[in-house]
């Protein structure tokens, strides 16, 4: 019996599907790598060009432009008008680490025309920490011959005795420095006012007892109305108010900072500017002697 006749099938061949390999940095590699390059420097330009572009593109408007300028405008206004009606009266300012390094060589005038008199220095903070520029500053302003004082800043939840003795052994005053200042300004936390008041009076009167002269209290106007004015009235106050509408010192207040935004020589950026509610020579006898 003859077999059947199979009809096999012409063999085809395969190509070879392994491709060779290429450089990752040849032809196209290189043309994408130049362009995430080139991508990444126009945004970190973009970035570092962000304000002037979004004026340019009215992203932000002329009207926030001038609005800005508008408000410094009348802020030096008012300090003009101010210094005008205090004209007799001594001017000093207020400084702490956060003025950075002051050239105090060139601390002279505010305005061109009225000096600075006195000058008032963050020595501490709470109860462990001291102003990284207080000794540069202390020296600074014995060196210019400004009436310098020297101001605690008080943590209502921390030991107020271990703040006092921080403070004083930060700060050693002088014949011819001001009184030693208790900067007041939080509420406590988890604590009755009445807490905070035995805490003030205990940081008072040790501050009080080591240097021999009664410190001065700076805080807020509605802090010292609401919270200090009815049980604190035996100490002197330096009181911030920066209200457009209050352009004069109250009577019953030793010191008026009006200001945190007057700028002068040696020192960049904003300034607090205060008012002594007395004369030069009431202001020497204020001072240790």
């Amino acid at each position: 019996m003859k077999k059947p006749i199979v009809n096999k099938k012409p063999t085809i061949k395969r190509k070879s599907t392994t491709k060779k390999r290429t450089s990752s940095f040849s032809g196209k590699g290189w043309f994408y790598f130049l362009i995430c390059v080139f991508i990444f420097v126009l945004l970190a330009s973009a970035y570092h060009y962000r304000n002037n572009l979004a004026y340019y593109f009215s992203f932000k408007s002329r009207h926030d432009f001038r609005e800005n300028a508008e408000a410094k405008r009348l802020s030096n206004l008012r300090n003009h008008q101010v210094l005008q009606k205090h004209d007799g009266k001594v001017v000093g300012f207020d400084v702490s680490e956060y003025q950075g390094d002051i050239d105090w060589t060139l601390v002279n005038k505010i305005e061109d025309t009225c000096p600075l008199g006195f000058v008032f220095i963050r020595a501490s903070v709470g109860k462990d920490r001291v102003d990284k520029q207080f000794e540069t500053n202390w020296t600074g302003a014995e060196k210019r011959n400004i009436i310098r004082g020297a101001y605690h800043y008080y943590r209502p939840n921390e030991s107020s005795l271990e703040q006092a003795d921080l403070f004083i052994k930060t700060v050693s005053l002088q014949k011819g420095d001001l009184p030693p200042v208790l900067d007041i300004e939080q509420l406590p936390n988890n604590q009755p006012l009445d807490s905070l008041k035995v805490g003030l009076r205990r940081w008072l009167k040790r501050v009080h007892q080591h240097y021999k002269v009664k410190p001065i209290i700076y805080t807020g106007e509605r802090y010292y109305t609401n919270f200090l004015k009815a049980e604190f009235s035996d100490y002197p106050f330096w009181i911030a108010n920066y209200n457009h509408n209050v352009v004069e010192i109250r009577e019953n207040w030793m010191f008026w900072q009006f200001t945190e935004k007057a700028s002068f020589s040696g020192i960049k950026g904003n300034v607090d500017l205060n008012i002594y509610n007395g004369t030069p020579k009431m202001l020497r006898y204020q001072t240790i002697n």
